[in-house]
């Protein structure tokens, strides 16, 4: 084992491990060999000395007092296993090895592997492999658990029959099942797509498992941090996004500068830069809302390009329940409010976490109809200021 050093380093850096990591595996496969070979009862520990370029392998006895009933061999332990005595030595004997012992130390006797045979090399090897491919995984699950909500590119390499993606991504494969693709998309194989890091689990049979999605409304947000330099840069804050995937999606936007237009900013020159997001979320329509921290206030824009009338929000205490809110509105404006197929009211709920109940009065057209024609100025402004005033009730 003269060049043991050698080729530990020498797998770290193929495997892109720490020598440290690969130095633990070894070690841990060391000991696990040498239980199966001699007994799985005793303690053995083992050591790199990289000055010396040497594997230790050795056997671990703690000393204990010379009457210690372990010595005997009729103790258990928590599981109530019966404790090997070779796993103890007494005081007295240890003091022979080595005067400067005491209670609770360790003696250790040497052992060597090589005579142990060819069926220890070969669980060695075996054990090693698996400790080292372990490493490689939890390395790649951290790596991949720090990209969760972030963007990455594959090129794609199977569809199976139930149309799940497989996208090859760097040195990993990820997924991007059926659901998570938006509705209308289809690939073909050497195509090369975006998305984003939904979930990373390993499974005993698959192993590591990358989930990625197409529809997640982080995908929306990452997306506009690649288009919009002030997000990324931070002066422009994506407080919540919601998405119906493939038709409608609705963002609200904050900023605590005051020359810089959040929405103006998101949408671009004559919107080209929401264009590009719509053009890669295959045609979705993007609103931009401004986010308010008066919740009635927000709500109220979360269900632009409504006119609202007023907010009443019933908070709730109950953990995982929404808030609800009834919110009055003009009956003329009760269809832009729900938007079509119920899209807006919907996604204005998603947005602001809250379950909306809609009720309409009669319009001010209406209203303004069974007036004279001198009246009907004034009880338009009467209707307009108490409008104002609900939504700060």
């Amino acid at each position: 084992m003269d060049k043991i050093i050698d080729i530990l380093d020498s797998i770290a850096y193929e495997k892109g491990l720490k020598v440290e990591d690969v130095e633990q595996a070894l070690k841990e496969a060391l000991i696990k060999t040498a239980q199966k070979m001699v007994d799985p009862s005793l303690n053995f520990d083992a050591q790199i000395d990289r000055e010396n370029k040497k594997l230790e392998l050795f056997q671990k006895l703690e000393v204990v007092e010379n009457d210690d009933e372990r010595l005997l061999g009729n103790s258990l332990d928590e599981y109530n296993n019966l404790i090997n005595p070779e796993n103890f030595i007494c005081i007295d004997e240890a003091k022979e090895i080595d005067p400067d012992l005491e209670i609770g130390d360790s003696v250790d006797y040497d052992l060597e592997f090589e005579n142990m045979g060819r069926n220890a090399a070969t669980i060695l090897h075996n054990n090693f492999e698996y400790r080292v491919q372990r490493y490689i995984e939890e390395n790649l699950v951290s790596k991949y658990k720090n990209k969760i909500g972030k963007i990455v590119n594959g090129s794609v390499t199977r569809i199976d029959r139930a149309e799940n993606t497989f996208i090859e991504i760097g040195e990993v494969k990820a997924i991007l099942p059926r659901k998570n693709r938006i509705k209308g998309e289809f690939f073909k194989i050497g195509d090369n797509l975006k998305a984003v890091v939904k979930a990373v689990k390993i499974d005993k049979s698959l192993g590591l498992i990358i989930e990625i999605s197409r529809t997640s409304p982080k995908f929306l947000e990452a997306l506009l941090k690649l288009e919009v330099p002030e997000i990324k840069d931070e002066r422009i804050t994506i407080e919540a996004s919601a998405r119906i995937p493939g038709s409608r999606a609705k963002i609200a936007l904050s900023t605590i500068e005051p020359n810089i237009d959040p929405i103006g900013s998101v949408v671009g020159v004559k919107g080209v830069r929401i264009s590009a997001v719509s053009k890669e979320l295959n045609g979705e329509s993007i609103d931009c809302v401004e986010y308010s921290t008066v919740p009635e206030m927000f709500l109220s824009r979360a269900l632009s390009p409504a006119i609202i009338s007023s907010v009443v929000i019933d908070k709730t205490s109950i953990p995982g329940r929404n808030d609800k809110a009834v919110v009055t509105i003009p009956s003329d404006q009760k269809s832009k409010a729900i938007g079509k197929s119920g899209l807006n009211i919907r996604l204005a709920s998603m947005l602001t976490k809250t379950d909306i109940e809609l009720k309409e009065i009669e319009s001010k057209n209406t209203l303004s109809s069974f007036g004279s024609p001198d009246d009907s100025g004034s009880n338009e402004k009467s209707t307009d200021t108490a409008d104002l005033e609900a939504l700060f009730k």
